[in-house]
């Protein structure tokens, strides 16, 4: 049993105390301790490491609170079992030599066996379990299908992903197909995660609002639906889409335990959008993190004091940025612990 399961119960829809707080890229660049890791062992090292992957993973738990911990991997280790051959540029962030483009491209991806291609990532959640020794909940976590063909057919990182849309407009069989093999390899990726022991997944669709409502429904939420239905009877999915509150009412039918929401909607009304009945997490703002340690506690408590207590996962908006103070990471996740209801 995890004796720390606020988390888990927030998921469930449980009354709790406090909500429970965790951060996306809780283990990142702004932690000391990371980038001295980072300046020994390029990036897919990391990754594909089992015993770093696990040591970047509890890093940030031996720091700080947290309830929930969250492998250290990335979405792209996915395509890069499929034989797509994603790097990480220095100073550009991913990178494609040979970004897919057409029909024939799409036809050579491969489904492949996660055990064959992903053990690592299976072997550092059973490294990181040990680590954790059943005091908090381990998440996993993929990237939407979406997400994932825009790195594909785009070859790198993107402010408006226009080549990608453009592929999908122009030739939506391939980008349907394209899809779907990211969503079979997902599928089995996270449900071998399950088998080895985390506690819930989430999908990541970091490029979700970059779509119209309809495309979203069409190349976007229909996959995501897909790992939700094929998952949810197994754990406990997360969804979280940057940018796609207008999607919000659609989620909140689906099987997902939880909702991530960003900073571009208030709480009440992602509250009234999801029905006051799906557990919502979020929503600060990474970049007000720059602020002062008392203001960041002085809007964090705004914010729980908004969402309401339950079914909330205090989280933030998106993942933290690499230049934020520690102190003001620590201030966030603070605020949270120390949270108490206005009498």
């Amino acid at each position: 049993m995890i004796k720390n399961d606020l988390y888990l119960k927030a998921l469930r829809g449980e009354t709790v105390e406090r909500p429970p707080v965790w951060m996306m890229r809780q283990a990142g660049r702004y932690l000391p301790e990371f980038i001295a890791l980072r300046d020994q062992y390029d990036f897919f090292t990391r990754c594909q490491t089992p015993e770093l992957a696990s040591e970047i993973t509890v890093q940030p738990i031996r720091r700080f609170p947290l309830d929930a911990a969250i492998l250290f991997s990335d979405i792209l280790v996915v395509p890069q079992a499929m034989g797509i051959d994603f790097k990480m540029k220095e100073n550009v962030g991913p990178w494609l030599d040979n970004p897919i483009r057409t029909m024939e491209q799409v036809q050579n991806v491969v489904v492949p066996d996660v055990d064959d291609t992903l053990g690592y990532v299976f072997d550092a959640i059973e490294l990181t379990l040990i680590k954790l020794d059943n005091e908090i909940p381990l998440i996993g976590f993929a990237g939407s299908p979406w997400t994932i063909l825009c790195y594909c057919i785009e070859g790198k990182g993107s402010k408006a992903f226009d080549i990608a849309k453009s592929f999908c407009f122009q030739q939506p069989e391939a980008a349907h197909l394209l899809l779907q093999k990211i969503t079979d390899t997902t599928i089995a990726y996270l449900k071998r995660k399950v088998e080895k022991g985390v506690s819930a997944v989430q999908v990541f669709d970091s490029w979700g609002g970059m779509l119209s409502p309809t495309d979203y429904q069409e190349f976007s939420w229909q996959y995501i639906n897909q790992i939700v239905e094929a998952l949810s009877p197994l754990t406990h999915v997360v969804v979280f889409g940057k940018g796609c509150w207008f999607a919000l009412e659609d989620m909140t039918m689906s099987k997902a335990s939880a909702l991530g929401v960003d900073w571009t909607i208030t709480p009440e009304f992602a509250r009234t959008l999801t029905n006051h009945t799906m557990t919502l997490q979020g929503n600060f703002d990474p970049a007000r993190l720059h602020s002062t340690p008392e203001t960041i506690k002085k809007m964090v408590t705004e914010m729980i004091n908004r969402f309401g207590k339950d079914r909330y996962i205090a989280n933030l908006g998106h993942g933290i940025l690499p230049n934020i103070p520690v102190e003001n990471a620590e201030a966030f996740i603070r605020a949270v612990v120390d949270w108490k209801p206005i009498n």
